[in-house]
């Protein structure tokens, strides 16, 4: 079995990383990549066009969404504030308009809301996309004790563009059960 190989699964990211450090790795035309702590790309496996391909080599088909996580680590509904969702992806992606994902609220604490939008903010030319929800401070739609998730869902492109960096190819927008739940949940405070 290879370490690493060049198909549209995401298991073909080098074996040797954890879940967490799969995180930073994405496709590039030189191979496998990680973000160094200086944000700097560093090739882990070098494999020739591994993004693009051309007919006579194999590449990645569209860029997919791997994992989410929540960027946001606590909110406290009395102060308000923002929650950002950070979509990632196994290609670098560049983004034009204004897509959203939903926020679930099982509304545990009694929020009126069943769910939130988040609009895209920042990462457009990355792997990384941040998706931002702002709450007013003291609000009824997300109370203390309710719990946020992500879940299966598509990301909502909302007339604008998602697509692998340099290409034409549009990306996927499916965050499948599995990359929801990587962002675990988020509980609201008072």
């Amino acid at each position: 079995m290879a370490l690493w190989g060049v198909s549209t699964s995401d298991e073909s990211k080098p074996k040797w990383l954890t879940a967490e450090q799969k995180k930073t790795v994405f496709a590039t035309d030189r191979g496998w990549v990680q973000l160094n702590g200086k944000g700097l790309e560093e090739v882990l496996c070098s494999i020739g066009n591994l993004e693009g391909g051309t007919s006579t080599t194999a590449a990645l088909g569209a860029a997919t969404i791997t994992s989410t996580d929540f960027v946001t680590t606590s909110f406290d509904v009395s102060d308000g504030g923002n929650i950002d969702v950070r979509v990632i992806y196994n290609e670098k992606v560049t983004v034009t308009g204004s897509p959203t994902l939903v926020i679930t609220n099982d509304q545990a604490g009694g929020g009126s809301a069943a769910t939130k939008t988040a609009t895209y903010q920042s990462g457009s030319g990355t792997n990384r996309l941040t998706f931002r929800c702002t709450i007013g401070a003291g609000g009824s739609t997300v109370s203390a004790d309710d719990v946020l998730s992500i879940g299966a869902q598509n990301v909502a492109l909302a007339g604008g563009t998602l697509k692998d960096t340099g290409t034409t190819v549009n990306s996927g927008v499916a965050i499948s059960a599995s990359a929801g739940a990587a962002a675990g949940t988020l509980t609201a405070v008072a």
